[in-house]
Parts: structure tokens; sequence; C-alpha cells
């Protein structure tokens, strides 16, 4: 029993290691992709050359960013069938048409035409270039669609029917897909991922004016970047409640967990700090607001406390409590951050004021704290269970020893620690060159001189016959 426990343990921390390496990947394409198209678009109705630098510059980054995302997307997959295939045996007949579709959809768009999106310059026409990166943009919110629907029905499966084998397969495909937490968490999702883009432009934007106030195109992306945030950020706030009334109804253990609510009852206070100890089923330093558990639930109302569970079906509220007060919090910030952007726009000072500037470099990789911590939310959220309510994690293992995934379990590490590492260098080398010296290649007849930054060539138009 403990080497079982022991493999499954490890199994679980594998694929935890994995996946939040690979989430940061599409949290930060998905809203590039649409930035992009945006930029491109923007060009081409008015052929300011800021909006074709900026494209230039942050295709690059899109690139690295979008195959290191893939290659990691593939590593997860694999991991289903070496560590997991108990889960797939169960929940293939879902799970493994959903994924497929991801496949069939989003990937073959954008493996279609992201060739022509990053090697199409003076190849193809303009309009048809644009269209490629369209559909680039439109292919990464479909993976986003697929994904969310595999990982919504595991929190609350709809559409399926158990048989007597103990498989789980599909009476309606469309309940399935829409099963009730689907809606709201492709929203939260994408406006994630929109948010985590606007961050890290914004940052990037905000170090360069640091350096240099007059640079157009990085006062340019601030500007759309800040635009976006005091747009969504309120946006999120609203749907990310909602994603919480769900819960409520349909997964109620991990509401509790997530307020650290022991008890079930009415009129519950706002927990804003706490040490939650399961072996004692209640809270050390707990600092609330009472009453203000009207935000979860109208003071009327009863919400179910973790002591409806037995002990062995709670999730691990400590870890569940404080990530999602992690995102809260980063929620928080950015708010203020477009909030006072905002202002600095209207007031006409938004390059001008140094402390804002330190502040959006701050929050530049806010967006993928957030998103990491969400996950952690939702996946450790919804424990002991794969499957909620249906499939246990405990029974979804493969029959593996504890030796064999320890030594995947390094190699990933060591693996991840070299190649993500220097993509994550790479990246951060092309943001600190920023996007006028980073957009354009030099040119093959000419040397620069040292010190020289890059322009971006006129030439270099997409679809210019030169």
């Amino acid at each position: 029993m403990a080497l079982e426990y022991d493999a499954l343990l490890l199994s679980r921390l594998q694929f935890a290691f994995t996946v939040a390496f690979h989430i940061l990947f599409p949290a930060f394409t998905i809203g590039l992709a649409a930035y992009l198209a945006v930029l491109e678009g923007l060009w081409l109705r008015t052929r300011r050359e800021a909006y074709k630098t900026l494209y230039l510059f942050w295709v690059k980054v899109f690139a690295i960013s979008f195959g290191m995302g893939v290659v990691s997307g593939i590593v997860l997959s694999y991991q289903f069938g070496t560590n997991w295939s108990e889960f797939i045996r169960l929940t293939g007949g879902v799970v493994g048409p959903l994924l497929a579709y991801e496949v069939l959809t989003a990937f073959f768009l954008e493996a279609s035409f992201l060739g022509v999106m990053l090697f199409g310059w003076k190849k193809v026409g303009p309009k048809l270039h644009f269209l490629a990166t369209c559909l680039v943009a439109i292919g990464t919110s479909i993976s986003a669609f697929w994904i969310l629907a595999a990982n919504s029905w595991m929190q609350t499966p709809a559409g399926y029917e158990v048989l007597a084998d103990g498989r789980i397969v599909a009476t309606s495909f469309m309940e399935a897909i829409f099963n009730p937490s689907f809606p709201s968490r492709l929203a939260h999702m994408l406006i994630a991922a929109f948010l985590t883009t606007a961050l890290v432009v914004g940052g990037a934007s905000a170090f360069q004016l640091l350096r240099n106030r007059a640079q157009e195109e990085s006062r340019l992306a601030l500007k759309m970047a800040i635009g976006l945030i005091a747009v969504l950020a309120p946006v999120q706030v609203l749907v990310g409640h909602e994603s919480g009334l769900v819960a409520k109804d349909h997964q109620p253990q991990k509401l509790a967990a997530i307020e650290a609510y022991w008890e079930t009852d009415s009129n519950h206070p706002l927990i804003l700090f706490a040490i939650p100890d399961r072996a004692t089923q209640s809270n050390h330093f707990e600092v609330a607001i009472p009453g203000g558990g009207v935000l979860v639930a109208p003071a009327d109302e009863v919400v179910t406390g973790l002591d409806a569970f037995a002990p062995e079906d709670q999730p691990p509220v400590f870890i569940v409590f404080w990530s999602f007060r992690v995102m809260v919090g980063l929620g928080v910030l950015m708010l203020g951050l477009g909030l006072w952007g905002a202002w600095l726009v209207w007031r006409k000072r938004l390059a001008d004021n140094r402390w804002f500037l330190r502040f959006a470099v701050t929050m530049g990789p806010a967006g993928f704290v957030a998103v990491v911590s969400g996950w952690i939310v939702t996946e450790v959220g919804r424990q002991p269970w794969v499957v909620q309510g249906l499939v246990r994690t405990a029974d979804a293992v493969s029959p593996v020893t504890a030796g064999s995934v320890a030594t995947s379990l390094l190699i990933y590490v060591t693996v991840y620690a070299i190649v993500f590492v220097a993509g994550a260098i790479y990246i951060l080398r092309l943001l600190n060159e920023g996007p006028v010296a980073g957009a354009a290649e030099p040119k093959p007849e000419g040397q620069r001189a040292p010190g020289t930054p890059l322009a971006a060539a006129p030439e270099d138009a997409p679809g210019d016959p030169s």
C-alpha cells in the first residue's frame, strides 16, 4: 500500500509540475495571438509604421512561446498513458473524443497557418497573411474551448452513463461539452489569457519607457495594454464570482475549502486570513469580516461546510484557501493598475509617471502567477476525485512503481530546467531589446555598426513585391 501511495503521490507531483509549466504558454499565446491579429489589422487599415514594428517584434516572442507550449503539451498527453492509464480506461469514452476534437480542429488549424504567419512576409499578399494571423488566433481559442470542455466535464460531469465494468461513456456529447461549469470557466480562462498578455506587453513597454519616454511604439503598446486591463479586470471579477456560484451548487466541498468553512451554516463571515488545520477541522489565527459571506451566498442561505464530508473526501484546504487568495489579491492589483492607467491616459500622462511605469513592470508576470494559482484552486479543490463523484484520483493511476515515476520526474525536472529556462532567458532578452531593436532582421547586403539599433524596414511589409 505504501508503494502504491508513493507512486500516486509522485505521479501527481509529476503531472502538476509539467502542467504548471505548460499552462504558462497557452495562457500567454492565446492572448498574444489575438493581439498580433489586432496589430496587423490596424496596420493594414492605417499603415502606421508603429503597428507593424510592434507586430514584427511580438511575433518573435509568440513563435518561441508557441513552440514551448506545443512541446510541453505533448508531454502531458504521454503521461495519460504512462501514469494515468486507468483514468483513460475509465473515462476515455468521454475525455478521449474531446481531446481528439482539439487536435482535429485547433491544432491542425494552427499548424496549417502558423508557417504562413511566421514566414509569409513577402511571399503572400497582405490580406492572406492577415487571414493566417487571424486563423492562428482563432485556433488558439478553439484549443482552449476543447481543453476547458474536457476539464470542466471532470469538474461537473454531465451527459454520461456508467457501464457495468465501471467505464464511463457519453450519452450526449452536447451535455458533456456544455456541462454546468464550462461556460463560466471558459470565459474565466480566456479573460485570464488576455489579461496575462496585456500585463506582459504593458510591463515590457513600461520598461522601455523608463529608458526612453519618447519611444512611440512602447507608448502605443502600453496604452493598448492598459485599455484592455481597465476593461477586462472588472469583467473578470464578475466572471470569477459566477464560477464560484457554480462551485457552490456542484462542488460544495471546493467552495468550503476556498472559504475555509468547516461548519455548514448560514451567515458565514468573509475570512481574509487563516491557517486552516485539517487535523483539528478548524482555522487558526482567523481574521474575518462578520457577515461578509454575503459575497459568497445570501445571508439566509445555508452554505455547505467541510463537516458535511468525511475527512478522506475533503480537499487539501490550506493549499486551496491560500492559492485562491493569491489569485484574488493579484486580481485586485490588476484592477488597480487598469484604473490608475486609465486615469493617466485621460490626463495624457501615461508615459510620464515613473511610479506607474515601475508598477506596470512589477505586474508584468502577475498574470502567470494568477493563472497557476487559479488552476491549483481548480484541480486541488476537486481532490480526492479526478472526475467529481465518479472516479477517485487513487483509482486513476497506472500500475507503475514509485521508482520508475521518480526517475521520469527527475528527468522532466532536468530537461525542463535546461530547455524552458533557456527559452525564458531568450524571451527576456528580446523584451529587453524592445520593439524597435528587435522587430526586424538586419539587411542581408550590409552590416550594422555595433550598438546600432535595428530599424523596421518598410520593405519587410507582408506582400511587398520588392
